[in-house]
């Protein structure tokens, strides 16, 4: 083999603005990369939760043709891991041939015993191997925007129909709001209401500088201005992916959430998408039950993983009964407090 046909694994320096264009054009050709496998997730992860991150690359010919996004998560709560990424819901290899991926996977492999962590872990939308544990606990739901979107909403099921009728009834509008400050209360309340750790306000300013227009942000008004329910969203190639969603008590029997995915999905086709991505969801949960009854259809995610010093998949969900107590106890924690101990706790997770 010819030295320039050599294929070779190297590393994204976080400042290498130039190898990360060609990155970033890679991901946007390539069918199996997501709007994860962007550069720009590494800036964020860095400066928002303080994790060294590993973006790989397989090189051959002078073109990049494969990637494979990790970082280092050392948890004082949970251990220390490699994860193709955390924070994300779509992550692993993303490459043109089965060498480029076998050999970033390798090198993976061997970069995570070197850093001593207790596992590597990959999101794969697809599973790649038999032989590796696999956590098929999530699902994502996917539908195709119509190209016609109108009032009669024939699209969407009948009952879901009835339900944005009834918030439209009330006087419920949608605005693309892209202030943090107005999302952030309504995200904040919901995770607390949840028994689940709030991610930092910061966060979510940073990744909405980082990526600009492709960041967007719904929120669902009353008739009297106040915002009771809010979506942050991504938009990459021909999808929108609906990612944190908030809402207060008072959305639910408004059906403020119904007319919010209506909202999201006119404001999509607007901007000329083509697939409603509703993000991730646990099996057997409310969030998995609601999105089918907009007509989404779960797909499997198979989150694969190589356990290193440990003998089991790590389960730090709230799936995971040694959490009850603690997810109860954070559901009647002042709204202060959570917002205080949450970052840290998330940070941990991953």
């Amino acid at each position: 083999m010819a030295e320039q046909d050599t294929l070779r694994i190297r590393r994204l320096q976080a400042d290498d603005h130039p190898n990360a264009a060609r990155w970033d054009a890679f991901v946007q050709a390539c069918p199996q990369a997501t709007f994860f496998h962007l550069s720009s997730w590494q800036q964020v992860i860095r400066q928002s939760f303080r994790h060294e991150t590993y973006f790989l690359y397989a090189e051959q010919g002078g073109q990049i043709v494969g990637v494979l996004p990790m970082a280092h998560v050392a948890s004082w709560l949970f251990g220390k891991s490699l994860t193709a990424l955390p924070f994300a819901v779509y992550g692993g290899v993303a490459a043109q041939t089965d060498a480029a991926a076998n050999s970033l996977e390798r090198e993976a492999q061997a970069l995570a015993r070197s850093l001593g962590v207790s596992h590597l872990e990959l999101r794969n939308s697809q599973r790649r191997h038999d032989d590796w544990p696999t956590q098929d606990l999530y699902v994502t739901f996917k539908l195709a925007i119509p190209p016609v979107l109108d009032e009669k909403m024939l699209c969407i099921p009948q009952k879901r129909r009835n339900m944005v009728r009834k918030a439209q009834k009330l006087g419920l509008y949608a605005v693309v709001d892209d202030s943090v400050d107005n999302f952030y209360p309504v995200f904040s309340h919901n995770s607390r209401d949840h028994g689940t750790p709030v991610i930092q306000k910061r966060y979510f300013e940073r990744v909405k500088q980082v990526f600009d227009k492709d960041c967007e942000i719904l929120s669902v008004y009353t008739s009297a201005g106040k915002c009771i329910s809010s979506i942050y969203c991504f938009y990459f190639r021909n999808e929108v992916l609906a990612y944190y969603a908030g809402e207060t008590r008072e959305a639910k029997s408004s059906a403020a959430n119904d007319f919010k995915y209506w909202s999201l999905m006119q404001r999509a086709a607007q901007r000329g998408c083509d697939v409603f991505d509703l993000g991730r969801s646990k099996k057997g949960t409310g969030s998995f039950e609601f999105k089918r009854t907009w007509g989404f259809e779960p797909q499997q995610l198979h989150y694969q993983y190589d356990l290193i010093d440990r003998t089991d998949i790590p389960q730090n969900n709230p799936t995971n009964k040694k959490f009850k107590l603690f997810i109860e106890l954070w559901k009647r924690m002042p709204l202060p407090m959570t917002e205080m101990l949450g970052p840290l706790i998330v940070r941990n997770l991953g």
